[in-house]
């Protein structure tokens, strides 16, 4: 089947090579020419612009785009003259879902038809295959399941019966109508979002745990009937992370991952610890208001996120100030020039 595909960055490229070895044809386009040239190695064909990729493709066209989704719209502006009745859009990336359908009703005023497909897979993408979503039209939906069944892992990579039924097991689904696709992506980036802040939590601990610099015996008189945190207790994250992956309960992709990273840098060096978020965790918490469901963890790990980058330096800041203003009490580590204790206020 042929396919043009735009933007060739971390995963629509490996998606392209992905696509070429499952034997479909693949035209593509990227603002940096190199990236799509250097895909010739697997057959595609590059473009020098995003209309000539249009013009490259027979009808019906199927246009896959994989870019941020601020500038979607743009793209779709100028890809719009060049469409025609019957061709597919589809927007791999990590839209809005509220934009998904404002943009399929547009489109459809056209007799283009518009896909949302929420790709999850990552870097891992090519070797493992890609976890899509779909939202959209029935009958365009059927006319990519070429596309979508040779980008998704296939039946037998998540351990199941190579007879099992329905393509959910096979890695794609069609979840429903226009938007559900990135709606469905969304709750799974927010749960995401949730699974690696509780790993990150975990795993902070146990590294805390034989530290000097143990709050549990910094302060241990603010917990005089705990035991303190035994000082012999010096783990090797590197290998809890590997028992863990084996058998366990909290097994998953993730900790293969964090398995990975602590073998390669047990300290994690190199990494600052400023986490960003793209969207879909903010997106989640604010669907959760709409539908009046309580999603506490979910919310917890996007503000988490917020804090790694510094947006909590100044309420930590404050807190301390209160502490001190109302009791007296010295930073810890802050040292001779910490101020004295105030003066209690006067009377009124």
């Amino acid at each position: 089947m042929q396919l043009g595909m735009i933007g060739l960055g971390r995963m629509g490229s490996n998606m392209v090579r992905r696509l070429s070895k499952a034997g479909h044809q693949c035209v593509v386009y990227d603002r940096d020419s190199g990236v799509a040239r250097a895909l010739a190695d697997v057959g595609a064909t590059a473009a020098p612009s995003a209309g000539e990729l249009v013009q490259r493709l027979s009808s019906p066209r199927v246009v896959w785009i994989m870019i941020p989704a601020a500038a979607v719209d743009p793209l779709l502006d100028s890809l719009a003259p060049a469409l025609t009745a019957d061709d597919i859009v589809i927007d791999g990336g990590n839209s809005y879902y509220g934009d998904d359908r404002r943009r399929s009703a547009q489109l459809a005023a056209r007799g283009v038809r518009y896909l949302d497909v929420g790709t999850s897979g990552g870097l891992w993408g090519l070797e493992r295959g890609y976890c899509l979503m779909v939202g959209g039209d029935s009958a365009a939906v059927a006319h990519v399941d070429p596309i979508l069944a040779a980008l998704a892992p296939g039946a037998t990579a998540a351990g199941k019966e190579p007879g099992a039924t329905g393509t959910a097991a096979r890695g794609y689904l069609h979840c429903g109508p226009s938007g559900a696709g990135h709606f469905v992506k969304m709750i799974h980036n927010g749960i995401e979002y949730g699974l690696m802040a509780a790993y990150a939590e975990g795993f902070s601990l146990l590294h805390r745990a034989g530290s000097d610099a143990s709050p549990a015996r910094v302060d241990a008189e603010t917990a005089p009937t705990r035991a303190p945190i035994p000082a012999d207790f010096h783990f090797k994250l590197e290998q809890i992370a590997e028992v863990w992956r084996h058998g366990s309960v909290i097994s998953s992709w993730l900790l293969d991952l964090i398995a990975q990273a602590l073998a390669e840098a047990p300290g994690l060096d190199g990494y600052a610890g400023h986490v960003a978020d793209s969207g879909e965790g903010r997106w989640t918490v604010e669907a959760a208001i709409d539908a009046g469901v309580p999603v506490p963890v979910l919310a917890t790990a996007l503000f988490g996120r917020f804090t790694s980058r510094g947006e909590a330096d100044f309420a930590d800041r404050m807190l301390s100030a209160m502490r001190y203003e109302f009791g007296g009490h010295r930073e810890i580590g802050s040292g001779s020039g910490a101020p004295a204790a105030p003066a209690p206020p006067p009377r009124r």
